[in-house]
């Protein structure tokens, strides 16, 4: 049995429109997320979100209607699977309530339009249409609801058109009570023929009209671009004149009202009612994606290469005069274009990030302003896990919920392509900016008046200390002195002790002072003047003088309340120098040193430090790195594990280790990589007596102990430097953040969220992989550039370093007189036969070409795509070990033991590679299998190879080495019969395999090695269906060790177009009743908008089957929501369900707790 959560929702905005929803005077706008609607109003930071809802069901449609005697607009929604409704927004409750809701329960035997789903109404408000399926017309009426009635939509009907082939329709401004629709259509059966048709929508007698080509159809053009894609209906604006209609069409002027074609390489518009035509010839041809009324006479217009252009229509009075066309400027590509107003436009985006922007189309040079962007990870084109622990040894545990797992994505397309990682982590909210300040060296937080509160805050600079007092309603005031501490010098400590007393630890002295002024001084000794590390608990104070003396003070009262100021050990270095030290506070009389140049840490006893433990960090003889920060302290609770040590390495590695409180002896050694340089570690106190450790590096992260384990979670604090903890009256529980640039009072989120970093790439990165050993990604990535006015497609493969995916190196650029392709990229070891023979590490890379077909085969077969070796040298640029040459595309690449499996055109085919020489090798076919159309994804497991074929679903082939002579072969052992677009499959359990498929299903797939009959043997059978409602473009297999008491196994990631990332598990067989019967009764008593059944929206189908609900799948989105109801409908939820409301919310919890 399956289940599945959400770890990033849905980022992708297909839909977007303005209206009045909230209020009657401000508009608001509404955005469509995959399953999700989003309400979001303008403020002077820019669009704010206040509200959200998931629906059960894809959006497919948004629409506006103001029904009659309505003060606010009413929101209109359909969803994929044909379902319709409105909603109203209720400001009592300040909730979305549905209006009406209708399903099209007809027979599916119509042909879907060639177009995506379209909604239309007229400029009057009184029709709404609806443009599904081939030749068809879904009209409904706006009517005036009757007494005692609500209902303000009357019955939808069907209405059958002649034109099959739209390619876009538009209501036209039409004074009479009729309204008007202009089609335009293709009418060529083997070459384009596009042509402009309109129509009354309703006759005289407002009855729906037949749309018959002959009597009802009122305009025709023809001979419009054959690339024509939109049609942009324009008012009469406010211009009073007459029009003259004239018989003469020849004659005629065409005058505001009518509508513009949108084509590649020409503008052409159409007075409806005098026929009159004007074109405008462009400069060049486009592709048009998008359009946006700015005004009466303006449009806003987007295109394929993500500009936009102003266009305007020239008018003499009311009569069109001609077109310009201009360009404003770069934007992200859009998907949808809505004008907010006051120059403002919200570009919605599909493949990359949405913006707001504020135009300036008055001045003779139009510019563009960004003023907000809204981070989009859609589409997912491919994704690897990167397992930030385990590089010494240790397993690697692709944990995504304790933030060691990081999913490093291919996103975007184009000029929008994008590496993005993403991270479970917690977020930080800035409270306040206190100072603008540069070159921080370290932040302090000291309580002066009150013991319980902070309300000083100590800032550290290169040559100087600044000291802040607060008061207790926050206002903040600079000191000039502050209780005898030194001002004039970086201060590299600063804490309260008892008894009123005060530490500061500068580069020159230490210094005991209070309320009453500075009691004792202690300076180094004449030759090592310059303190370089101090770290200090209620006891003692350890320093470093000059990295070569270790020195020890007394901070305890002395038998007559005396102060004992003064050093009582002392040790010189003789062959090392100290790097960093640290003292706990919650273990006596220990300390904590590492060293330069041996790489080691030491536990000292500070009464005469003296080793007691000693543990060497290098593992390997050419590692240089040096610990450079220490943390120790309490992070899980200490009846069930002891103190841990943390170390952050010179290399931004991390390193962890428990200790044990009786011989302080070091065990349970573990990594992390965090950075490429060292991470300044904070220790942050809790509430419950424990600590957190604020990590600041490039990856900023909270350590923090939850459930018996050390969880990384990433922070939204990527530009920190120093933190420290602070507590105040008007601040409680914040933390103060200093980066390069000032310093800030913020928050830490109580909540683990998703979090997500972007490095833009401009180009599309189509595949990914991921070497521990390069510690970098190799990417494959594909350049759209216009040459001459056509297109040019580059592909190159290239190396990113895995931290701030700065790129290593030379790229390789692949054949572009070829129009090569990647397809694949995998990194593997493969076998050498040279030096000592030891395996290589290789980057293997299928390609495809992309060449016309020939008018005249060719007699012998052409080559469609390569297998590309790829080493690394030693300047870290990939170079060619080797091309193999293939007859057909190489769409997948994997590994069976030392051998290559290639997924080519209706072919699977294993190989032999014999590497000679460092840049030369041989390939050796040893078997092949024929598939049933054209192998699109692959997993192998030991000796079987699962291959999901476009059409056919999955097949599973077994790799037989030949005996006595004969060859090896591939054998097909087992088969899902049913028809599936497959996009993606991956082993998930012994003979259990997850299959995704072009229509947003998710199937799992076993196989009966022990089946009765042999055909049994050879179905794979299906345990567990359920609909995602988007389409998945990569599955990622996880390898985590599952708690005995686990209520899931998590299995894999998965990916979609939409920019959404799931965890895919199975569940334990003791929780599936429990959960089976939780989903059952939220399902009926938890309603969304639209009073969708979950059952169906969930449920498997395909064009020619559909099932009534999820098979054996529970869906973790709609569990967890069973944390955001009342506590009256939880008890409802549980009755009769067996365990209490508390137990239930509890497993819910830790089921989130996942993610």
């Amino acid at each position: 049995m399956a289940y599945l959560a959400p770890i990033h929702r849905p980022s992708s905005i297909r839909h977007a429109l303005k209206l009045n929803l909230l209020d009657a005077e401000d508009e608001c706008l509404v955005l469509a997320k995959a399953n999700r609607v989003e309400i979001w109003k303008l403020s002077e930071e820019g669009l704010v979100m206040v509200h959200s809802k998931a629906i059960h069901g894809r959006v497919s449609m948004l629409e506006k209607i103001r029904p009659f005697g309505a003060t606010t607009d009413h929101l209109f929604i359909g969803t994929a699977r044909f379902q319709y409704f409105t909603v109203v927004w209720n400001p009592d409750t300040r909730q979305l309530d549905t209006v009406h809701s209708f399903v099209d329960v007809a027979e599916k035997y119509i042909q879907d339009s060639q177009s995506r789903d379209r909604c239309l109404i007229d400029p009057t408000g009184k029709v709404l249409a609806m443009e599904l399926y081939q030749g068809i017309l879904n009209l409904v009426k706006v009517v005036k609801p009757r007494k005692g009635n609500t209902s303000y939509l009357d019955t939808p009907e069907q209405v059958r058109i002649t034109e099959l082939k739209v390619k876009a329709s538009a209501f036209l401004y039409t004074e009479s009570k009729r309204p008007k629709l202009a089609i335009l259509y293709d009418a060529g059966k083997k070459y384009p023929d596009l042509r402009l048709v309109t129509y009354r929508v309703l006759d005289d007698k407002s009855q729906y009209s037949s749309f018959d080509p002959i009597k009802d159809r009122e305009n025709e053009l023809a001979g419009l671009d054959v690339g024509a894609s939109h049609l942009i209906p324009v008012s009469k604006g406010e211009i009073e004149q007459k029009r003259y209609i004239v018989r003469n069409a020849t004659a005629a002027k065409a005058q505001l009202g009518g509508v513009v074609v949108v084509g590649e390489t020409m503008m052409t518009y159409m007075d409806e009612e005098s026929k009159a035509v004007v074109e405008h010839t462009l400069n060049e041809a486009n592709i048009w994606v998008a359009w946006e009324k700015y005004n009466d006479l303006n449009y806003l217009l987007a295109d394929r290469y993500a500009r936009l252009y102003l266009l305007t229509i020239n008018v003499d009075g009311a009569v069109v005069t001609g077109m310009d066309i201009k360009l404003i400027g770069k934007t992200t590509k859009a998907t949808v274009l809505v004008h907010m107003g006051q120059g403002l436009l919200f570009i919605a985006s599909h493949e990359g990030d949405s913006q707001v922007v504020r135009l300036n189309i008055e001045s003779e040079e139009p510019s563009i302003q960004i003023i907000q962007t809204m981070a989009n990870v859609a589409p997912i084109l491919d994704f690897t896990v990167m397992d930030m622990g385990g590089r010494d040894g240790e397993a690697q545990v692709n944990e995504y919920s304790s933030g060691q797992a990081r999913l490093v994505t291919g996103s975007g397309g184009w000029s929008e392509g994008s590496l993005r990682s993403v991270r479970s982590g917690v977020g930080l909210e800035a409270v306040g900016i206190l100072a603008d300040m540069e070159d921080v060296r370290g932040v302090f937080a000291l309580r002066s008046n009150d013991p319980r509160v902070d309300d000083t805050l100590v800032i550290s600079l290169s040559v100087e200390t600044r000291v802040f007092l607060f008061d207790s309603q926050g206002e903040i005031e600079e000191v000039d002195s502050f209780r005898g501490f030194q001002l004039d010098a970086q201060t590299l400590l600063a804490i309260n002790l008892p008894n009123d007393l005060m530490l500061q630890v500068t580069t020159n002295r230490a210094i005991l002072s209070s309320s009453q002024g500075v009691h004792a001084r202690w300076t180094p000794p004449g030759q090592y003047p310059i303190i370089t590390g101090a770290s200090a608990n209620d006891k003692y104070l350890l320093l470093s003088a000059n990295g070569i003396v270790l020195a020890t003070l007394s901070l305890d009262l002395g038998p007559k309340k005396e102060l004992l100021f003064k050093a009582i050990a002392k040790h010189d270095l003789e062959d090392d120098q100290v790097a960093c030290v640290y003292v706990p506070k919650g273990i006596a009389n220990v300390g904590v040193v590492g060293f330069w140049k041996s790489g080691t840490i030491s536990i000292l006893d500070l009464t005469t430090l003296t080793i007691l433990h000693s543990e060497d960090l290098r593992r390997a003889e050419d590692k240089a790195s040096i610990p450079r920060n220490i943390a120790l302290t309490q992070i899980l609770p200490e009846e069930t594990s002891g103190p841990t040590l943390f170390v952050a390495m010179e290399d931004g590695t991390v390193l962890t280790f428990n200790v044990d409180k009786e011989d302080f002896s070091l065990s349970g050694r573990k990594s992390i990589v965090l950075g490429s340089q060292q991470a300044q570690l904070e220790v942050l106190p809790r509430k419950n007596g424990l600590f957190n450790v604020f990590a600041t590096c490039e990856h900023p992260s909270l350590i923090y102990g939850s459930e018996g384990r050390i969880v990384y979670s990433a922070v939204t604090a990527e530009d920190a430097v120093h933190v420290c903890s602070f507590d105040s009256k008007a601040y409680p529980n914040s933390i103060v953040v200093a980066t390069a640039e000032n310093i800030t009072l913020s928050q830490i989120d109580t909540e683990r969220r998703t979090h997500v970093s972007t490095l833009p790439m401009g180009e599309t990165v189509r595949r990914i992989a991921y070497s521990t050993n390069e510690r970098a990604f190799g990417i494959g990535c594909m350049r759209l550039d216009v040459e001459d006015g056509q297109e040019i497609v580059k592909s190159t493969f290239r190396l990113v370093e895995e931290i701030m995916f700065g790129e290593i190196g030379q790229p390789f650029a692949l054949d572009v007189s070829r129009g090569e392709l990647i397809e694949c990229i995998i990194r593997t070891e493969l076998p050498t036969a040279y030096g000592d023979n030891l395996p290589a590490e290789r980057f293997l890379v299928g390609t495809s070409y992309l060449e016309d077909d020939e008018p005249v085969p060719s007699p012998t077969p052409k080559q469609k795509g390569r297998i590309l070796v790829f080493g690394i040298d030693d300047e870290r640029s990939p170079y060619l070990v080797m091309s193999y040459e293939l007859k057909g595309a190489c769409r997948c690449l994997a590994m069976m033991d030392d051998k290559i499996v290639a997924a080519l055109v209706k072919t699977v085919v294993v190989y032999r590679y014999e590497e000679t020489t460092a840049r030369s090798a041989t390939f050796s076919k040893l078997a092949t299998y024929r598939t049933s159309t054209n192998p699109i994804s692959m997993d192998v497991t030991g000796d079987i190879i699962a291959v999901g074929d476009m059409m056919k679903s999955l097949s599973l082939v077994q790799f037989i080495p030949g005996k006595d002579g004969l060859p090896d072969k591939l054998e097909e052992v087992a088969r899902h019969m049913q028809a599936l677009w497959s996009t993606a499959v991956v082993n998930i359990e012994p003979d259990t395999y997850l299959e995704s498929d072009h229509h947003g299903n998710l199937v799992v797939l076993h196989r009966n090695r022990e089946g009765i009959t042999i055909e049994d043997r050879k179905r794979l059978e299906v345990t567990s269906t359920l609909n995602l409602g988007e389409m998945t473009n990569k599955i990622v297999p996880l390898n985590i060790a599952a708690a005995p008491n686990a209520i899931v196994i998590p299995q894999a990631f998965i990916a979609t177009t939409e920019g959404s990332i799931y965890l895919f598990a199975t569940i334990a067989n003791a929780s599936q009743s429990l959960l089976m019967n939780l989903q059952t009764r939220m399902s009926v008593i938890v309603r969304t908008l639209g009073d969708i059944e979950f059952n169906r929206y969930r449920s498997f189908k395909i064009p020619t089957e559909e099932h009534e609900e999820p098979f054996r799948f529970v869906d973790g989105e709609l569990i967890e929501r069973f944390l955001d109801v009342d506590e009256e409908v939880q008890e409802e939820i549980c009755r009769g369900l067996g365990p209490s409301v508390e137990d239930v919310r509890n497993l819910v919890e830790e089921l989130k707790r996942l993610h």
